[in-house]
């Protein structure tokens, strides 16, 4: 691997910080220093922590970084929950929550390939 912008995960993650930043300009303006600003910076903690952990000098530090991501993957998906039941948006949550699981199984699969390496 030359950059993390090689990884399909980070390109992915990219992409769905766009579709998370669309969705939460639906979202009621009393949100925006709540829900809406909790969302964009999970999203945007995962192709960043995948970023720093590709450049970190060891692949433990690297996949320690990815479990970082993976973690804001699951906050993310909490939160994707909490708009739904507040009716927030009904259109898009369900693409946005097969992505993020596309996401979340990427990073398990990252993370479990640089753990044999350094196993």
């Amino acid at each position: 691997m030359k950059t993390h912008r090689e990884l399909k995960v980070w390109q992915k993650s990219i992409e769905f910080v766009s579709q998370i930043y669309n969705l939460t300009k639906t979202f009621p303006k009393e949100e925006t220093y709540g829900l809406s600003s909790q969302l964009r910076r999970a999203s945007v903690s995962i192709p960043s922590n995948i970023a720093e952990g590709a450049s970190r000098n060891t692949d433990k530090e690297f996949v320690r970084f990815l479990y970082i991501a993976r973690a804001s993957a699951t906050e993310i998906e909490t939160q994707l929950i909490i708009s739904e039941r507040l009716n927030y948006s009904k259109s898009g949550l369900k693409k946005l929550q097969r992505d993020l699981l596309a996401i979340s199984k990427m990073l398990t699969s990252l993370i479990n390939k640089i753990s044999l390496r350094i196993s």
